[in-house]
């Protein structure tokens, strides 16, 4: 009889995939989800290529997914996700608060955006919510909740396509033209033709003002994982 029961817990059990390239985080967030009686971490990855792939062979309830991967980003697993049909829930786990973010994981697909900093708790509680169908956004994400995220004011930032934003925070980090084209898969013109995009969007007058802006916006947008 016990073991009949155990067999129908574990039945109930939703899968969850972590796609994090942070080996800290995702041990933390594998222990904490696995502590739950109704859920389990059934793979890990640590960037979206093998994301992918073991999204596809594992085929779990729901997959969590960091933005800032080593290669391809996570808005694009995100997509690539979505034209695959797969069936999974994705919410995504990530230190930027600004809201375009969030505005650009629900158009890519996804079903959830939360910050890494929140109450380990309140990210089950997110992933939950997510499996049960709802769309889950961090609350301090968007000032005024009553305003759909799509009919608020577009700021600067706003202009760029999620490409240009994903060169802009790796300008941020630090990154030269060489490493961008090697980490997004892009010619050195292709990524010099979207640096003097985005400092044309920001109205920025030189290159350097262009770093400048990266780094501050990186750095103000950067929080340490919680302790999970």
């Amino acid at each position: 009889m016990e073991k009949l029961i155990k067999k129908k817990a574990a039945r109930q059990q939703s899968r969850i995939f972590l796609v994090e390239d942070h080996p800290v985080f995702r041990d933390g967030l594998a222990k904490l989800l696995n502590a739950e009686a109704d859920l389990t971490v059934c793979g890990e990855a640590g960037d979206a290529k093998q994301g992918l792939k073991s999204i596809i062979k594992l085929k779990p309830d729901l997959a969590v997914v960091d933005l800032g991967l080593p290669g391809k980003s996570g808005l694009e697993l995100i997509k690539e996700i979505r034209a695959l049909k797969l069936k999974v829930k994705v919410l995504v786990v990530s230190m930027f608060d600004e809201a375009l973010y969030a505005q650009r994981v629900l158009r890519a697909g996804g079903d959830g955006y939360i910050m890494k900093q929140e109450d380990p708790q309140e990210i089950t509680f997110a992933i939950r919510d997510v499996l049960a169908g709802h769309i889950y956004v961090t609350e301090d994400v968007f000032a005024d909740s009553s305003t759909p995220p799509s009919e608020k004011k577009a700021g600067a930032l706003d202009q760029l396509t999620d490409s240009e934003l994903e060169v802009l925070e790796l300008l941020g980090q630090g990154k030269s033209t060489p490493e961008i084209s090697h980490e997004l898969g892009l010619t050195g013109g292709e990524v010099n033709a979207r640096v003097n995009s985005i400092r044309r969007k920001l109205k920025l007058n030189s290159l350097n003002a262009l770093v400048r802006y990266a780094v501050c916006w990186v750095e103000d947008s950067r929080n340490l994982p919680p302790s999970l």
